[in-house]
């Protein structure tokens, strides 16, 4: 028997090619067209074509290409055209050929029936009556390197066959792994990356001017998508892609083949023994510019391969066949969080239950979701001649997942084009679809499609006739658990005038579902209101396509055909100032027939920790979760499940030398604690006492289990610092500060007239009635030194400050015990630790502030006021409250993009917080005034941010993926220089230790804890495989942060190294900032602590001085300088 093989390359196997095979060669060159005649009509989206133009550049058109200049780099082009790998491309060197010809044989029309069947698993078997094969040979770059310089030319080889059925058209694109050897081609003196895809052309669309072209693209701006064609798949093949690329006369999209499972490697066919091979060679190559034929004759000529109704010549896929794949060898491309499942022809992948997605990819149920992305554009605004070019624009978003609550921010949109994109918040539509609050029976795009899918819409604009074409690349979950998306913007829209407002009406839309595309179309409707109060209603159609990739083999009639996307947009708002554009939407999928049950809309009052059971009509009940008691609106902790541990049933030495971890079922495990050597069932006391475990001027004291640090006498602090100094106390500098303004009389300094001095006790509290005598007036002041409403009283009254009431937290809700506690964050809410010593006292952790709807990132603690602070990224805003109980406050809303880290300077009386999405680090006061930006230079993902208000000094970590690093600046924003850059990977978390000067970091990508002396830079390891550290905070001995992966807070010894203990709290969800709330400030001063540093507006210290700054906002009286005072 003769079978046909190739010895390189074998994957995929091309449709015969050259002379051999009938074909006609394209004229030599570069950018050389041939136009043929076609015996059968060609079927492109919904157009009929009877002759086709093919071009050396890697393309076939459907109408005459225009000049090169025109499309190269410039795409979508303005006619018809499919690129099979489009570039400069050029065969004047007489090696390389492009050859094509039109075949209605059995052989060809059964091998483009097997490659659209095997693409398109669930459809009806395809039977082609005529196919158009075009072959790029050995094709160059036109600015390839020399001939003559040794260098060897790179060549790509590549083709297309068109098979065409009635009134359908499939493209069928065959890339060999050999024979692809360059990704991009020259362009005025640049590179610029080859390109595939399909063009549909130019339409017009109005009398003044004609919409772009739409263009699916196969391929994206990475080289990667490039590099991935002959490794990768949509047929079932390496290296082969099918698509439905035309209907006639109605057209709905551009169809991608299903099936992106490759089969196992294929054997090096050249191996096989007893087999009679045939191998064509390059013969050498002698030019002749009149012997085509000898040109014809140097490229290689592949007979049929594939002759089915010829038993004489066999192929080799034939010969072997692969074992049925099943979940015994696949396992592994499932989610961890999901369960392989085994069919007749073949597994899929489901979620497990309390996580959804679509089985490769799945995430936790009502955890929140984080997704970043980059946009590209290039969209004509109103009548401008000229295009507004956008370029991999930061794309940051947020949602809600337990109430389809979709936050979407957009970076450097400049105003020429901002406000115009204010009515298309369905630009990031594809987010809101894909996490939409689901009605019972009815899945979102997540549980559908997973995270990788392609959204196509096709915007006309009324009256006007603009179109626009926005397409949607999503591309999976990234180590972090965040959605990476990519969008491309193309045409053009109406204009709408800068400082307008638009109001974008609610709207549904009904989504229609069938094996591997989802299909919805819709009107939408928006109002402008211009800056004089005109308002004109607006809108637009929509039209959209959303392809994806779903497992073949389990039971598609279990989806839905048809479901209904309800959104209701909330606000869409642009900032010129900071060229930010805004969406905030809330989406929910269901029956089309409607519900509007509060439960499927989201607009119930539930607590974030309860259930929406729904009722008849309008009706509905909260029901508070596993773990949570109270009315269902508001939910708090209850006790856990009964275990061994708790029980007392275990056998772990007693609760003063071990731990009792309670694993689940009936399992548990012993660990001694810190302080303790032993196997957790006996644990012997050790000596913790080593040298640099206290202050200079304090004892170590070795006790069970741990060790104590006392200072010295005449010294004062807590052991781990010692001063000769006793901390003042908010009262006392509130005195000290009132005096400072006096002025000397005979009996020493007095107060100046009218100024208030605040009286205080024996141990520094302020009195509980203070007096203004310059007034005559006395009223009652609460612990803070806040007056409390209706108590002043005048002309020598007093009041009766015995006894103040004050007001009763909600049940939810606890005020901060006395000591020191840890604070951390979880979104929608801020729980306290308590300590005892360094141990966390994890039976008395309660919530200190309910923040429904919130999605708190960062949390400082002002240790004067006792206040906490936190920011959150869904507003976005900075706020504050008392952790007494007060209510939050908010502090700055207006003029942030992505606000993560925050660190406050308690002696200056001001914070400063990084932003993610503005890149930038910013200074304002603690009421949210006299904001600064400090540096906005050469950062690109800054996050953790920490102040060393005593020295004068600021640290922050930035965790870009491309160069990770962790810097220092004065308080100021001067000195800035670079700590660490080597070995890192994603330093999220950042704590700096005052009494130690030890700056420590949590690495989420090289997996340790590290700490340096910034002014030593004597960096040292920690510890090393924790898993996915968030947050980091310091206290003593011990570090704490959080963690993502196992959700919960972790005590490290940081001096042994060791793990100390664990909380998980009951809420099993993302944590992130974390804080350590002390019970008293730390002792010290800087420049700023007493009246301000003698500046005008911003004081900020720097060692062994300060800086005066003026806000952004300050006006003629506001002086700057540098120095003491």
């Amino acid at each position: 028997f003769l079978i046909c093989v190739c010895l390189v390359g074998c994957s995929p196997r091309m449709f015969p090619f050259g002379r051999g095979a009938g074909d006609q060669r394209l004229e030599p060159g570069s950018d050389r067209t041939r136009q043929l005649a076609l015996d059968q009509p060609l079927m492109f989206y919904n157009g009929r074509f009877d002759r086709i133009y093919i071009n050396t550049n890697g393309f076939i058109a459907t109408a005459e290409p225009a000049k090169e200049s025109e499309y190269l780099g410039r795409m979508p082009a303005s006619f018809g055209m499919v690129a099979a790998l489009q570039g400069d491309l050029d065969t004047s060197d007489g090696v390389g050929g492009v050859f094509f010809r039109q075949d209605s044989s059995p052989a060809t029309l059964q091998l483009a029936s097997d490659h659209i069947s095997r693409a398109f698993p669930q459809d009806d078997e395809v039977s082609p009556s005529h196919t158009l094969v075009v072959t790029w040979v050995d094709v160059a770059a036109r600015e390839s390197p020399s001939r003559g310089d040794g260098e060897v030319t790179r060549r790509n080889t590549f083709q297309l066959v068109v098979a065409s059925v009635e009134s359908v058209s499939y493209a069928i694109l065959l890339y060999p792994r050999d024979g692809m050897q360059f990704l991009s081609t020259g362009l005025a003196g640049s590179s610029t990356l080859m390109q595939a895809g399909f063009s549909k052309g130019l339409e017009a669309s109005h009398p003044r001017f004609s919409s772009t072209s739409q263009y699916y693209r196969t391929t994206n701006d990475d080289e990667a998508s490039v590099q991935e064609l002959p490794e990768k798949t949509n047929s079932g093949k390496r290296g082969v892609w099918v698509y439905e690329i035309g209907t006639y006369p109605h057209f709905t999209y551009v169809v991608p083949g299903e099936v992106t499972d490759l089969p196992p490697e294929e054997p090096d066919e050249s191996s096989y023994s007893g087999q009679q091979q045939q191998v064509v060679e390059y013969p050498p190559y002698h030019p002749s510019p009149e012997d085509e034929t000898a040109v014809e004759h140097s490229l290689p000529i592949q007979t049929v391969q594939y002759q089915p109704h010829n038993p004489q010549i066999l192929d080799v896929e034939e010969i072997f066949s692969y074992d049925l794949e099943t979940c015994s060898n696949n396992r592994d491309k499932c989610s961890t969080f999901a369960d392989c499942r085994d069919y007749a022809s073949g597994y899929c992948c489901h979620c497990r239950p309390g996580f959804f997605g679509n089985g490769k990819q799945c995430i936790s149920e009502g955890g929140p979701q984080v997704m970043n992305g980059k946009v590209s554009s290039r969209v004509f605004v109103g009548n401008s001649p000229s295009p507004v070019e956008l370029s991999s624009n930061d794309l940051h978003a947020y949602v809600v997942t337990n109430d389809g609550r979709a936050y979407v921010a957009i970076s450097h949109i400049p105003a020429s084009i901002g406000a115009s994109l204010l009515p298309l918040p369905a630009m990031a539509g594809g987010i809101g679809w894909a996490f939409a609050l689901q009605h019972p029976g009815y899945k979102n795009g997540f549980s559908i499609a997973g995270g990788e899918f392609t959204r196509q819409a096709e915007v006309t604009f009324t009256p006007g006739g603009e179109k626009l074409t926005i397409t949607q690349e999503f591309r999976g979950i990234d180590d972090h658990n965040h959605l990476l998306v990519s969008i491309r913007l193309e045409g053009r829209i109406p204009e709408v005038p800068q400082g307008a407002t638009v109001q974008v009406e609610p709207y549904s839309e009904v989504y229609h579902y069938s094996h591997a595309h989802i299909t919805s179309s819709s009107t939408r409707s928006y109002v402008v209101t211009t800056r004089d109060g005109a308002t004109q209603n607006r809108s637009y159609q929509w039209k959209e396509t959303i392809t994806y990739q779903r497992c073949a083999h389990d039971d598609v009639s279990a989806m839905h055909p048809s479901q209904m996307l309800r959104v209701d947009t909330f606000y869409v708002t642009y900032d010129a100032n900071e060229q930010l554009i805004r969406y905030g939407t809330r989406n929910n999928v269901g029956d089309v027939s409607g519900e509007d049950n509060p439960c499927y809309t989201g607009r119930h009052g539930c607590d974030t920790n309860a259930v929406c059971n729904p009722g008849q009509g309008h009706q509905y009940a909260c029901q508070c979760g596993t773990g949570f008691t109270g009315d269902g609106r508001v939910c708090y902790e209850g006790d856990r499940p009964l275990d061994h541990c708790q029980a007392g049933t275990h056998d772990c030495d007693r609760p003063e030398r071990a731990h009792c971890s309670y694993t689940g079922g009936s399992g548990y495990v012993c660990s001694c604690l810190p302080g303790f050597a032993g196997d957790g069932r006996r644990c012997q006391d050790i000596d913790e006492c080593q040298p640099g475990r206290c202050h200079r001027d304090a004892d170590c004291i070795n006790t069970v289990g741990s060790f104590t640090c006392r200072c010295r006498g005449g010294f004062y602090g807590d052991g781990f610092y010692c001063s000769s100094e006793r901390e003042k106390t908010r009262c006392e500098l509130h005195r000290e500060q009132a005096l400072s303004a006096t002025e000397s009389g005979p009996r020493g300094p007095r107060p100046s007239p009218g100024q208030y001095v605040p009286t205080c006790d024996v141990e520094g509290a302020y009195e509980s009635m203070q007096c203004h005598q310059s007034i005559s007036q006395c009223w009652c002041v609460d612990e803070n030194g806040d007056e409390i409403a209706n108590s002043r009283t005048g002309h020598g009254a007093t009041p009766n400050c015995g006894h103040q009431v004050r007001p009763t937290p909600r049940p939810d809700v606890y005020p901060l015990p006395p000591g020191t506690n840890l604070l951390f964050t979880q979104s929608g809410r801020i729980e306290f630790i308590p300590l005892d010593g360094y141990d966390m006292k994890q039976s008395e952790v309660k919530t200190a502030l309910h923040l429904p709807e919130k999605v708190v990132v960062g949390v400082a603690y002002d240790c004067r006021e006792k206040m906490v602070y936190w920011t959150d990224i869904s507003s976005p805003s900075i706020s504050k409250a008392s952790v007494q109980g007060g209510e939050p406050i908010d502090v700055i809303k207006t003029d942030l993009g992505s606000p993560e880290g925050i660190a406050l300077d308690h002696l200056s009386r001001t914070m400063f917080w990084t932003d993610s999405m503005k890149d930038q680090i910013e200074v304002a006061s603690l009421d949210g005034s006299q904001r600064r930006v400090l540096i906005n230079t050469d950062l690109v993902n800054p996050r953790a941010i920490i102040a060393d208000p005593i020295n004068g000094n600021l640290y922050w970590a930035d965790w870009n993926r491309d160069a990770p690093k962790i810097e220092t600046s004065h308080m100021d924003g001067t000195n800035r220089r670079l700590l660490a850059s080597s070995n890192l990977g994603l330093p999220n978390g950042l704590t700096f230790d005052p009494q130690t000067s030890l700056l420590c970091w949590a690495d989420a990508g090289t997996h340790k804890v590290e700490c340096m002396n910034p002014a030593q830079s004597d960096r040292r390891q920690v510890t090393e495989g924790i898993q996915y550290p968030f947050g980091l905070t310091s206290h003593g001995k011990n570090l704490y942060y959080t963690d993502w992966t196992r959700n919960a807070v972790i005590a490290l010894d940081r001096y042994t190294g060791k793990e100390a203990n664990e909380f998980q709290p009951q809420k099993r969800s993302r944590m992130y900032g974390i804080a350590t709330a002390y019970a008293h400030c730390p002792s010290g001063q800087n420049y700023c602590s007493v009246n301000n540093g003698g500046c005008t507006h911003l004081c900020l210290a720097t060692p062994g001085g300060r800086a005066c700054l003026c806000p952004h906002n300050a006006g003629d009286r506001c002086v700057e300088g540098n120095g003491r005072y």
